[in-house]
């Protein structure tokens, strides 16, 4: 193999190595762990507020600045929120119209509540395709993977 070659190897490979972690860290996630916390439009105090969310409400890491982290939410808005007030307990919100909350992994068990779109929930166990979910108001049951936006 020529030189050349070998560049141009070396320059795909350290390409290739620069995506994968790109992508990795995309896709990052981390939720709110606070009650009433500030999605602003920058990275800092000055910057307005967007949104107010709270507790367990998931977000993909963007990228960050000092202290502050770009995040994005299950309906693809971006805003920045202070690290201090996020963690990686995972979460999922529900991106559907409204799920069923079943007291087992499947269609075949019976229903024990109901959730609106964008309802939080605490993520306990993954099993084919289903999740394994809690509320804050204590509800617990299993919702379909498909239908719900986070980790």
């Amino acid at each position: 193999m020529g030189w050349r070659m070998k560049i141009i190897r070396i320059f795909l490979l350290g390409l290739l190595a620069f995506l994968f972690t790109v992508s990795v860290a995309h896709s990052k996630m981390m939720a709110i762990n606070g009650t009433k916390v500030n999605l602003r439009s920058g990275p800092g105090q000055n910057y307005s507020v967007i949104w107010e969310l709270g507790r367990g409400f998931p977000l993909r890491v963007l990228s960050s600045k000092g202290n502050w982290i770009k995040v994005q939410d299950y309906e693809n808005d971006t805003g920045w929120v202070h690290k201090k007030f996020l963690d990686r307990k995972a979460h999922l919100i529900v991106k559907k119209k409204r799920v069923n909350i079943r007291s087992g992994p499947g269609t075949r068990f019976r229903i024990v509540g109901k959730a609106n779109y964008g309802v939080v929930f605490r993520t306990l166990e993954r099993k084919k395709g289903w999740v394994k979910v809690k509320h804050e108001n204590g509800l617990t049951g299993w919702v379909l993977r498909s239908l719900l936006w986070g980790w």
